[in-house]
């Protein structure tokens, strides 16, 4: 009688090895000793540094010259410094708004370009700008609303208007002092410590034109220059009034001092009180710091006098753009004053 067991079930296959049997010990021996050393990178040919060493090979096999990866050629280190400086002299700025863009042209400033919104509403100061354009040959190029939006920044408002200037050309502060001087003018000057929004900027040169200043003094470093959103603010002032940047404030205020200007530093807890400022009549130049950190310590040693504007004990402090207009009216008013004694 056959044994039950024995019989072969459907899909069951004995699988016969030929040759002499071998066990498992080998593979279990083989995952102990690990992987091999990983590749260099520049030896894999999927990695960038694979690709980048197969790409100088084929290089130096067309006759080329492997580029340097060391040390490099006398002057390469400065090469890149001076095409972003060439570049740099190649940028524009964008002004914008109607007053903006009209005093810009009316002061001859070298514009490139004039852009202007489909259907824009004409008033005099659109036809005065369309007409100076037109007389000085610069392109005028009518834009749709986004497209201007995207050219002054979403965060400007351009009323329609937009001119492409090239970048605000400063004046050195002690050629701007000697022009005012030959021109037999008392010099009001101020000069800027650390304000770094250009709304300020702008409403100060605003107030410097306003009130019989003869320019502003703006630090090289921790400073804001004169940029599009400047121009704005300043509603065209910038156009007329001269802006000078000293590499060096702390040297530029002594330099002025030793040329007979009396330094006034505008803050809270001045010495002396605005009202009661005897020196108005003199060369002054206004030195105006940044609302959070006021005037810096080298500054305020160098001014001549601090100066306070009285405000309510329940306010701080004055934003930079209204205390350097309250200064400059205050002064321009004491020197009224003084001129009819």
């Amino acid at each position: 009688m056959k044994n039950p067991g024995n019989k072969s079930r459907a899909g069951a296959v004995r699988k016969t090895s030929s040759g002499k049997q071998v066990g498992s010990g080998g593979q279990g021996r083989q995952a102990l000793e690990g992987k091999k050393p990983t590749p260099k990178a520049e030896d894999r040919p999927y990695h960038p540094a694979g690709k980048r060493k197969a790409a100088n090979e084929r290089f130096e096999a067309a006759g080329g010259r492997k580029p340097s990866r060391g040390k490099e050629a006398p002057g390469a280190e400065q090469r890149p410094q001076q095409q972003r400086r060439a570049k740099s002299s190649d940028e524009v700025e964008v002004v914008t708004g109607r007053n903006s863009v009209l005093e810009a042209l009316r002061a001859n400033i070298p514009a490139t370009t004039l852009y202007m919104a489909t259907r824009i509403e004409y008033d005099d100061r659109v036809k005065e700008v369309v007409k100076i354009a037109t007389t000085r040959g610069i392109p005028i190029l009518e834009v749709m609303r986004p497209e201007l939006d995207r050219l002054a920044g979403f965060d400007s408002v351009h009323q329609g208007l937009a001119l492409k200037v090239p970048p605000y050309v400063y004046a050195h502060p002690l050629e701007l002092l000697e022009k005012i001087e030959k021109s037999g003018r008392v010099p009001l000057l101020v000069a800027l410590d650390g304000i770094t929004d250009p709304r300020n900027l702008g409403a100060i040169i605003r107030s410097v034109a306003a009130f019989g200043g003869h320019g502003v003094i703006l630090p090289q470093r921790r400073s804001v220059g004169l940029t599009a959103s400047a121009w704005k603010t300043s509603a065209g002032a910038a156009a007329r009034t001269p802006v000078a940047m000293a590499t060096n404030l702390n040297a530029t205020i002594k330099e002025y001092k030793s040329r007979g200007v009396f330094v006034l530093g505008l803050a809270g807890d001045g010495e002396v009180s605005l009202p009661d400022l005897q020196l108005a009549k003199e060369p002054v130049l206004l030195v105006i710091g940044s609302e959070g950190k006021g005037l810096s310590r080298l500054v305020t040693e160098n001014c001549d006098a601090i100066v306070s504007i009285p405000i309510n004990a329940s306010t701080e402090s004055l934003n930079a753009g209204i205390a350097a207009s309250v200064a400059l009216y205050e002064v321009s008013r004491l020197r009224a004053a003084a001129k009819k004694k």
